[in-house]
């Protein structure tokens, strides 16, 4: 057998590794939908349901309301909005008017939200009209080119909002309305009547512009086509075909809709399942225990820290959670106690899987009745193929068992990065693969394990997080000389950012609630220090470059000696 294949010896019998698979416009998952069950709900928020039917005709008066502020093709939209129906319809209304999606992170702090707006050329923005949301925009807007704001209100979907629902969601702000800036009810105040724009070519026309951290400080907008996401949709049915039952599966969505991996696993595959979705604001665990337990919870995609929580909780063991047959882990490693805990706790496998935002979320999985491989992330996705290339750049593949960069092709994969043909072509091979920066090996059987990774990045509760920016933002703090941020265990978020920093001469010291202080509004809530040494000196090169390898193996020796002094 070809050794680039040698993952078909590991396939299930009911999963299919060459993908039949034919590109579509987006829109046309809520389509099938409809057609198919109209009147099953679609999305569950607070309590409040919308039909397939009525998400369609909300979807459609978008579209309308957006045609009629100039979207169209070329036209870019951002989406600055939380777990909520309003990004559902405005996803959707987007690509149907014809427009391409742009995802804001509300972890972001503002100079990467006004970035972001710069970069990809976002001209309008929907977000809601609450205190977390609304400000930071209606500040933006009177120095970047957005143009209109379209403000939403979590009543319009679910009515009262009680005061744990307010705890969960934030404050409202005073909304200043004009011209620049309307609501979304005023946005759907129209017949639908939109006009259709029909894909001549959804492989290569782009969808959404989903944004990736970079060592150099400054991110990149990956450009996902319509056909990257209807591939990496059409590889989960593929994996997920015996489990999965269309109109019948009840998702719990907690993961944030702007990042790419609950784009796909809840919004996107929920469309093509006409699933019924729980959209949640925030992870808040008792609220999730009750979901599961009360809805009958089929399907809970989530990331390392989601699981841990729950079986952190004491209240779990009260909770029935035999509704659930499909958990899945994404977004960082997951730790194989955590894994074997919650099958015992819940009576359900938790699988995971690997990905990045350039793969639209899909590169491997784990058959579902595969003995675990511990430290695995399991096999490639169905039409897509692994290779791991040597560190130097080569493009030999390497034989089982031997590290390298892990380089993948597929139809899931990136059209490049958005106005960045360099990096484009950097982050390619000659036949077409994407070095993903991660190093990892493939053992006989085609399972993948990741170990380390060629980019400087945190992976911190699922998020890129990128040493450069903290440390940036640090030297701004006056009196700082010398910064280096690592990323140091930690045993709810995974990893954890941590800086090591040297000050000038005369400098006066600081504590770190004062640097955290500082920090606050020139980093996102995600890029968080977990902790901070002051010292004399920072090791360096032989060539007075600043080195991290010494801090990493302080940080190596330091937590092992804790974990000898622990089981003493």
């Amino acid at each position: 057998m070809d050794t680039e294949l040698r993952w078909l010896k590991s396939y299930p019998s009911d999963v299919n590794w060459e993908l039949a698979y034919t590109p579509e416009a987006i829109p046309a998952l809520l389509d099938a939908a409809v057609t198919e069950f109209p009147d099953n709900p679609a999305i569950d928020f607070l309590g409040h349901k919308l039909t397939y039917s009525e998400l369609d005709a909300l979807v459609s008066r978008a579209a309308r309301g957006l045609q009629k502020l100039g979207v169209g093709p070329g036209v870019h939209v951002g989406l600055y909005l939380p777990n909520c129906p309003h990004y559902f319809i405005g996803f959707l209304g987007v690509l149907r008017a014809g427009g391409t999606v742009v995802n804001y992170s509300p972890l972001d702090a503002e100079r990467t939200l006004e970035h972001k707006i710069e970069d990809s050329q976002t001209d309008i923005m929907l977000t809601l009209d609450l205190e977390a949301l609304y400000p930071r925009m209606a500040s933006l807007m009177t120095r970047t080119r957005l143009r209109q704001l379209v403000v939403g209100s979590l009543v319009e979907f679910c009515g009262e909002v009680s005061d744990e629902q307010c705890h969960l969601l934030g404050k409202p702000a005073m909304v200043a309305w004009g011209d620049q800036c309307c609501s979304f009810a005023e946005l759907l105040d129209n017949a639908g009547d939109y006009r259709e724009h029909l894909l001549a070519d959804p492989a290569n026309t782009l969808a959404v512009l989903q944004y990736t951290g970079g060592t150099t400080g400054v991110p990149k907008g990956a450009m996902l086509t319509h056909g990257n996401i209807t591939a990496s949709c059409a590889q989960l049915r593929e994996v997920l075909r015996s489990a999965i039952v269309p109109g019948q599966e009840r998702v719990l969505a907690v993961l944030p809709p702007f990042h790419i991996y609950a784009l796909m696993v809840n919004m996107i595959f929920g469309l093509r399942a006409a699933a019924e979705l729980y959209l949640h604001p925030r992870f808040d665990v008792p609220t999730v225990l009750r979901e599961i337990s009360q809805s009958r919870i089929t399907t809970f995609p989530g990331v390392p820290t989601m699981f841990i929580g729950l079986l952190a909780h004491p209240q779990t063991a009260e909770h029935d959670l035999t509704s659930l047959k499909m958990c899945n882990s994404g977004g960082a490693p997951l730790p194989v106690e955590v894994q074997q805990q919650y099958r015992v706790r819940s009576g359900c496998a938790l699988r995971e899987g690997w990905g990045m935002t350039e793969t639209t979320t899909s590169g491997t999985f784990t058959p579902r009745d595969a003995a675990p491989r511990p430290g695995s992330c399991g096999i490639p996705v169905p039409g897509t193929q692994i290779r791991i290339l040597p560190l130097d750049g080569g493009e030999t593949e390497l034989p089982a068992g031997e590290r390298g960069e892990v380089c993948i092709q597929g139809p899931n994969i990136t059209a490049g990065y958005w106005k960045r043909p360099d990096a484009t072509a950097e982050a390619m091979t000659s036949e077409g693969f994407l070095r993903t920066g991660d190093i990892g090996y493939m053992d006989e059987d085609g399972y993948v394990y990741i170990v380390d990774r060629t980019k400087d990045m945190i992976l911190c509760s699922g998020y890129n997080v990128y040493p450069r920016v903290i440390e940036e933002a640090i030297y701004e703090y006056p009196g700082v000389e010398e910064v280096s941020v690592i990323g140091v265990d930690d045993a709810y978020r995974g990893q954890a950012p941590k800086a090591f920093i040297k000050l000038k001469d005369g400098a006066e010291a600081f504590d770190f609630e004062t640097l955290q202080a500082f920090l606050a509004s020139r980093l996102g809530k995600h890029e968080r220090l977990s902790a901070m040494e002051i010292r004399p000196e920072l090791p360096k090169t032989p060539v007075g470059k600043l080195s991290k390898k010494e801090l990493y193996e302080e940080e190596r020796q330091r937590q092992a000696s804790a974990a000898s002094a622990a089981t003493a």
